[in-house]
């Protein structure tokens, strides 16, 4: 909502509360257009004597957008359950049959995710029984999305974790001479995987991973689910395991 909808809500709640009370029959009468410019005259010099209510109605409508929003996105852990844990294009690393599912969200020019990139896998690797699910959310830019086409192309070679892993590590721009470069290094077959590239299947695991993240209201890189919680934002290795732990505990 803009500052200008809001003052405007304010002015019309304003004017109910400082309007004079109207006798039995008056109720449907409209205001004369005198009595409009007087009330909006007593509600500008309120707000302007009182400029705070502004601040505080903006906070209070934040902290209520941001509430729905959070109520939304746990609903939408239930009801996107299969599309979340169980998509089939979405690449599966760690332990498939493991009793912890994590998913991660994430971006290869995300420096946060490349931060967290080793002790991610290297928790999973080390826990043994996690299952990582991989959703693409190339936000950042053109570059962005040619660098998740390519991974999920790389999975027509078997060589999804092994390029993602390395594209994480890449220190110089993710651009498309460097993805080639890359995947040569890992070795991918560079030209097949330039014509995987190009399905159109990829073009829709994408959009579905935007519209996922939409409905979940993650709104930047990385972001986790890890069993029932939406970890928005980039962890130490401690937490990461701590809340690996806890989605392992029985529920009571």
């Amino acid at each position: 909502m803009s500052l200008r909808t809001l003052t405007s809500a304010l002015l019309i709640a304003g004017s109910l509360a400082m309007m004079p009370s109207v006798s039995q029959g008056q109720e449907d009468q409209p205001l004369t257009p005198k009595q409009q410019d007087a009330v909006k005259k007593m509600i500008h010099d309120y707000i302007l004597e009182n400029p705070s209510i502004i601040t505080e109605a903006i906070e209070a409508l934040r902290q209520k957008e941001e509430l729905a929003a959070e109520t939304d996105a746990k609903k939408a852990l239930v009801d996107r359950k299969a599309d979340i844990f169980e998509d089939p294009e979405s690449p599966v690393l760690g332990n498939v049959k493991g009793d912890v599912t994590v998913v991660e969200f994430f971006d290869y020019r995300c420096p946060y995710c490349k931060a967290m990139t080793d002790q991610v896998l290297d928790t999973v690797k080390s826990d043994g029984k996690v299952r990582l699910v991989m959703k693409e959310l190339p936000i950042l830019g053109p570059d962005s999305v040619t660098a998740a086409r390519a991974a999920l192309a790389a999975r027509n070679q078997k060589k999804y974790e092994e390029f993602h892993r390395a594209l994480m590590k890449l220190k110089t721009p993710v651009n498309e001479a460097a993805l080639m470069k890359t995947a040569a290094e890992v070795g991918l077959n560079v030209e097949k995987l330039k014509k995987d590239m190009e399905d159109d299947k990829i073009d829709t695991v994408l959009k579905n991973n935007i519209q996922l993240a939409h409905t979940l209201n993650v709104t930047g890189t990385p972001a986790f689910i890890i069993g029932d919680q939406i970890v928005p934002g980039a962890m130490n290795q401690q937490a990461f395991k701590q809340m690996i732990d806890q989605a392992r505990k029985p529920k009571s």
